[in-house]
């Protein structure tokens, strides 16, 4: 028994030990991507928090620090803004007796006159938690000024901190003017920094790379010239598209995995899902297809992509996004389930518009699970009845895969009970969405799934 308490006490110990060392970690975009995401969903900091192994204070100042304010114009708040404004029939404060025009209907009456029966709404979000915008319902209807969270932002503001709080000399003139006739004679000399170090540790008040920082910064006598190893070996590149820890090349699955997913269903069991992939047709680079398919009647879009890469994939997300229009996008493609291509590795711009704002929540499945997304994969047999595997794309126009997708999606389905994708969509989706995708309903007699379909 005392065995079982001395091991539990323990364990005990290395969980404080491990979320205090957490705790000491400054937050990374993923955790503002995080908190920003929680924000619009209405989370509070506490709940914040605990996920993230953080004081709630922590993401009080973070949001506090880090938010952009977005100033109504003057004619909103003066006018637009006014509980008065449905009702208000004022007219001629300009003094013009003549005027017929309402004086909220006339911009030059109200940029130049201050109205007597003012009574202007005001809102305190701002000023207590969460102090922002993000999940108010109310945001495109209010008139008065805003707070935003955008972590991109924040990040970049970090980062700019970051940077300038290490810029410059972090020694008196005197301090510097002594390290430097202590060290510029031994490396003129040749000597190496490790030599150096090894000999004078006790008396050099900075570390090793702060003093390869200052001969970068050329405030000593001696400069890289006199290093020998400084200026043999040249920078390394760094492989962007390839980063070199395992940890980096994961994290856009931060809080994006299909557990995550399964958890947000549960708490969102209403949530319209959407599955996303693309098909290939040959291995060389080339144009190729995206496919997205809504799980609850199995109607599916076809995207034709120039060339299978994230900026493709996004440039056709933004499109779909401005063709659907953003309350439809917003509405119906809530959450978007995918694999783990490499086209796929950049929630971040998936998730927000162009601008900066959310529109949908991107999860991934795990590795070797296509089973997750099985409903859109066995979709892709009917895409491959008429496009065979190895097949080039090259000659094919978006017109004629909105043809393609408008036969697959004309197909009756055991699955469905008999019912074409097309029939459930006019049910469970808006019935605009098909015709600003570019497809048509085909008669069941004149549905093709062969390679003559799209034979010039």
């Amino acid at each position: 028994m005392l065995h079982d308490c001395i091991g539990y006490l323990s364990a005990g110990k290395d969980y404080l030990m491990a979320n205090k060392k957490k705790n000491n970690r400054h937050l990374t975009l993923t955790d503002r991507t995080y908190i920003e995401q929680e924000l619009v969903r209405g989370s509070s900091f506490t709940d914040i928090a605990k996920v993230l192994g953080k004081d709630p204070s922590t993401i009080s100042k973070e949001v506090k620090l880090h938010f952009e304010v977005k100033t109504a114009s003057a004619v909103a708040t003066e006018c637009r803004n006014c509980r008065n404004y449905p009702t208000c029939n004022i007219k001629h404060l300009c003094g013009r007796s003549t005027c017929s025009i309402k004086c909220k209907q006339c911009y030059r009456a109200l940029k130049t006159y201050d109205c007597p029966n003012v009574d202007l709404i005001t809102c305190d979000i701002p000023f207590k938690p969460p102090y922002i915008c993000n999940g108010c319902d109310n945001r495109s209807l209010c008139h008065t000024e805003k707070h935003f969270y955008y972590a991109k932002k924040a990040q970049a503001e970090y980062e700019a901190t970051l940077v300038n709080s290490r810029v410059g000399i972090n020694l008196t003139p005197e301090e510097l003017s002594d390290l430097d006739k202590m060290i510029s004679p031994l490396i003129i000399k040749g000597q190496p920094l490790s030599h150096i170090f090894a000999v004078h540790a006790d008396d050099i008040p900075v570390c090793r790379r702060t003093l390869y920082n200052y001969l970068d910064q050329q405030v000593f006598e001696a400069k890289n010239l006199d290093l020998h190893r400084r200026v043999r070996y040249k920078k390394r590149r760094v492989n962007k598209h390839t980063p070199g820890s395992k940890n980096l090349k994961q994290i856009y699955r931060n809080r994006r995995t299909y557990k995550d997913f399964e958890v947000y269903m549960e708490h969102h069991p209403d949530a319209s899902v959407v599955e996303l992939d693309t098909v290939k047709g040959t291995r060389e680079a080339g144009k190729c297809l995206m496919t997205l398919l809504f799980r609850s009647c199995n109607f599916m879009i076809i995207i034709l992509l120039p060339r299978c890469t994230q900026e493709a994939v996004i440039n056709a997300i933004n499109g779909l996004y401005d063709s659907i229009t953003p309350r439809l996008f917003k509405k119906y493609f809530e959450v978007i389930l995918t694999d783990n291509g490499a086209e796929f590795k950049n929630p971040w711009d998936i998730e927000k518009d162009s601008n900066g704002r959310h529109r949908c929540y991107l999860f991934y499945c795990d590795p070797y699970a296509s089973n997750q997304k099985g409903k859109l994969e066995k979709n892709h047999e009917y895409i491959r009845y008429v496009i065979p595997k190895g097949k080039s794309m090259q000659n094919y126009t978006q017109a004629d895969i909105n043809k393609l997708a408008s036969h697959i999606n004309s197909t009756a389905r055991d699955g469905l009970n008999g019912a074409t994708p097309f029939a459930l969509a006019n049910i469970l989706i808006d019935k605009r969405i098909p015709i600003l995708t570019g497809q048509f309903e085909v008669s069941p007699d004149d549905v093709m799934l062969k390679p003559e379909l799209l034979k010039k």
